[in-house]
């Protein structure tokens, strides 16, 4: 008698959990369909189950002389007694298990090594061939590879890999082929296996991390595409409850209501806002720039509208005055705001907040530039994960730009809704109107009176005693009242169709106008900003969008009308809006003083000095509004005038020359060229543009000319689309240039520096002169006159350098001698 073992995998995998429920009925479903085998006196003594890896050894003992042929009949015969049943219990109460003969010694133990489709078999002893192994190994189910063995460090068992097809035939392998010993003419070996983790058990992530140049274009289209569907609607509200005031606690109605009855009434300060906008007859030079704003802003928009003049002549109090009339949703930008940022991040971020644009992740930024230089060292590439700034600022205002047509969308929805009921109530005005009129008639007949009316005819009328619709003298009399009605209720106006259809377009046109958004563009072209060009260039391609596609009002407000031409470029097709402010004349600017001193309570009249200190200032809005400031104050005119002019004089010294001479040199002009217009500009109230450019020291160099009209030294208007007369940057420049002029020390130190300019441009071009004549010295000697009448060229050209040379050297001791003098002012100290 002979004790072996048989192993049943009925749930190999998680499989197995479910059949621990079923697990004394397998086993005894089991022992029943295996004990009618009664080969070789088949006998079974034990069944163990094997939770782990799902199966059933059993210990059975036989008899027979040929142990080998006896266990193959034994195992041939249990497997036709289970096809007879088609197949021994399983888990899945199926019959598709089957019976596997054990080939060496199990190794039954429950530690983590769970099935898989791969078999690690180690040597102990020589190496097994591969068709051995694959003799051994294949009738336990398809072998899809079997390695070879490599060598290994001393000490450790030389091993293969055997690949399964299929994880249940692995765990049969593993279950029935552990400890058995391999025997041939080398030697003696012993089989240990052992489940082998799968190599592409992260298949997945190493094919990701193996393919960037595919798995991150994905991974970033991914990205986009959740920003694009999550974030930017989230965005786009953010901007619609900026421009709706959803989130300004101020305009909610408990607010409004606790504020009329309980704040106000507590409020020991007058909250009047003050009206700094101008008014009446002084300001007559402004009428027609309102009225232009206003006539833009009461038509569906074609083109952008720009404001542009000097600054502080009342450009931005004008705009928000005209926009606070019209009552409508307004956005602003400020880009004197944007150009402070240092960096992109901050740039962003300051344009989000005046957009309203959230949530915006600048932070991110830093992060995508290192994934950026990441990508470089793996695909020898940037990755395009970091966009740029016109692009960022491009997605912020593209976004904008959305919310604003959905403001545009409920503004217009919200004045239907508000037409349509004025119309409803109107229309039930007039009925019962109507209705008053029939009853005062008798003409008037209540339909709930029919089921009270009686029986018969009466009852099918319904009418009763009242008097009936069809007698002529009660229609008449009616057709009359209702007449008298209609007057009243239309208030005399025409009711015929096409006067109401023409009224009903006419009211949907000013709906639409007046529900369009106004988006202000302010300080456009705003000077230091680091990012100056690129943002400009995207906010005016943004402005002209708007205002094409007829999303919104746009105006641009500007110190300087050059600014215009970002905008017109972005415009090609249509002209710009252009509106211009001025400063006022004399007569206006002391009105609007005399004005404004008498609403502060000042009712003195002007004295004739006063009136010429005041046209010192000229007409600068800014300048005016500081001397009313002073004059409230308890400071005389004339006094606040000197003060205005002497601190114009300090900044202007500050700004055009520097406070010492490494201030100077960061200046993109010289002292020399803005002393040489200053001078000027003090004796004369205009000068042309190219006389000035053309003379030393700017010698056709525009950009100095250009930087000092940004900076609002000068201001050059125009004449034909070219640059014609240089002016004081305000009016009052004109006294400040004259007190600066006229300060003799000031005036020698500048006069000595540009005359030293002066003389050595003039030395330089007498040693070029001394330089040539002696050429032509050389070259008259080898000239020759075949005409006694013709003179030489040399000679021409001689008496023209000697000329030229005798001018320059009289220029020299001309500015020398009055450098002499100046010097002396300068030795005096005065």
């Amino acid at each position: 008698m002979v004790v072996h073992r048989l192993c049943i995998p009925y749930s190999p995998g998680l499989r197995h959990y479910i059949g621990i429920l079923r697990e004394e009925n397998l086993l005894e479903r089991l022992h029943e369909r295996l004990e009618t085998v009664k080969t070789h006196d088949f006998h079974i003594h034990e069944l163990q189950p094997y939770q782990k890896d799902g199966g059933v050894f059993v210990r059975f003992t036989y008899t027979g002389r040929d142990h080998q042929t006896a266990l193959e009949t034994l195992q041939t015969d249990l497997q036709l007694e289970a096809t007879k049943h088609g197949g021994l219990p399983s888990w899945s109460g199926l019959n598709h298990c089957n019976v596997w003969l054990v080939k060496g010694e199990p190794f039954l133990e429950d530690m983590y090594r769970y099935p898989s489709g791969i078999v690690h078999v180690s040597f102990q002893g020589p190496d097994v061939p591969e068709e051995a192994l694959y003799s051994l190994f294949r009738s336990c189910g398809r072998i899809q590879n079997i390695t070879s063995p490599t060598p290994v460090p001393a000490g450790t068992l030389r091993s293969s890999d055997i690949l399964f097809h299929r994880v249940r035939s692995a765990t049969i392998a593993r279950n029935t082929i552990h400890g058995y010993t391999f025997s041939d003419g080398d030697g003696i070996t012993r089989l240990k296996t052992v489940y082998q983790r799968p190599i592409q058990a992260h298949a997945i992530r190493d094919w990701l991390t193996s393919h960037p140049r595919i798995v991150l274009p994905i991974i970033f289209f991914l990205l986009g595409t959740l920003t694009y569907t999550i974030f930017d609607p989230i965005r786009v509200l953010s901007v619609e409850g900026k421009m709706l005031n959803w989130f300004d606690y101020r305009e909610y109605k408990l607010y409004k209501w606790l504020r009329a009855n309980a704040l106000d009434r507590f409020s020991l300060t007058s909250l009047a806002r003050e009206d700094v906008s101008p008014q009446g007859d002084i300001w007559k030079e402004r009428k027609d720039a309102e009225s232009a704003v206003r006539s833009y802003l009461s038509d569906l928009p074609s083109t952008v509208a720009f404001v542009h003049g000097p600054q502080g002549s009342g450009k931005s109090r004008m705009v928000e005055a005209i926009i606070r009339d019209t009552g409508r949703k307004t956005l602003v930008i400020d880009c004197a705001e944007l150009n402070r940022a240092t960096s992109d991040m901050r740039l962003v971020s300051a344009l989000a907040q005046q957009t309203g644009y959230r949530p915006i992740f600048a932070f991110l930024n830093s992060v995508n530039n290192m994934v950026d230089i990441a990508t470089v060292g793996l695909i020898g590439q940037k990755a395009g994960f970091k966009s740029s700034l016109e692009d960022q600022l491009k997605q912020i205002l593209e976004v904008t730009g959305t919310a604003l047509k959905k403001v545009n969308h409920s503004l217009r929805t919200s004045a239907q809704r508000a037409v349509k009921a004025t119309q409803e109530a109107e229309a039930r005005r007039a009925e019962e109107a109507r209705t008053r009129a029939r009853i005062r008639a008798g003409t008037w007949h209540d339909p709930r009176l029919d089921c009270i009316a009686g029986n018969g005819v009466i009852s099918e009328l319904g009418v009763g005693d009242e008097l009936l619709e069809g007698d002529d003298g009660g229609l008449a009399g009616f057709n009359v009242i209702e007449e008298d009605v209609v007057n009243l209720s239309d208030g005399g106006e025409k009711t015929s169709q096409e006067l109401a259809r023409q009224q009903h377009r006419h009211a949907e046109d000013v709906q639409v106008v007046r529900t369009l958004p106004i988006v202000v563009i302010k300080n456009y072209a705003a000077r230091g900003g680091v990012y100056k060009e690129e943002l400009l260039g995207v906010l005016a391609h943004w402005a002209a969008s708007l205002a094409e596609n007829q999303v919104a009002h746009v105006i641009v407000v500007s110190d300087n009308r050059e600014d215009a031409k970002l905008l017109a470029r972005a415009l090609p097709s249509k002209p710009l809006n252009s509106i211009a402010l001025h400063d006022a004349d004399a007569p206006t600017a002391l009105s609007f003083v005399r004005r404004r001193l008498y609403d502060a309570g000042i009712t003195s009249d002007l004295t004739p000095a006063q009136k010429k200190a005041i046209e010192h200032l000229g007409g600068r809005t800014s300048d005016l509004e500081r001397l009313i400031h002073k004059v409230c104050s308890n400071q005389g005119i004339e006094e606040a005038v000197e003060d205005i002019i002497a601190d114009g004089v300090g900044e202007l010294r500050k700004k055009a020359f520097g406070e010492d001479i490494d201030d100077a040199k960061s200046l993109p002009w010289s002292r020399e060229q803005a002393w040489t217009v200053l001078k000027q500009l003090a004796r004369r109230a205009e000068l042309p543009y190219y006389e000035v450019l053309l003379d030393v020291p700017f010698k056709g160099d525009e950009l100095p000319l250009r930087v000092m009209e940004h900076a609002e030294i000068i201001s050059i208007s125009t004449r034909h689309g070219r640059p014609s007369t240089i002016r004081p940057g305000k009016p009052v420049f004109k006294y400040v240039f004259e007190r600066l002029v006229n300060d003799p020390v000031f005036q020698a130190t500048q006069d000595i520096a540009l005359n030293d300019k002066v003389i050595s441009s003039a030395e330089s071009t007498v040693r070029t002169c001394e330089s040539e004549l002696s050429t032509l010295q050389d070259l008259s000697k080898t000239e020759r006159s075949f005409w006694w009448f013709r003179r030489r060229a040399t000679s021409e050209r001689r008496e023209y350098l000697l000329k030229k040379m005798r001018s320059a050297q009289t220029k020299i001791q001309t500015l020398e001698k009055r450098n002499a003098e100046l010097k002396r002012v300068l030795a005096k100290g005065v």
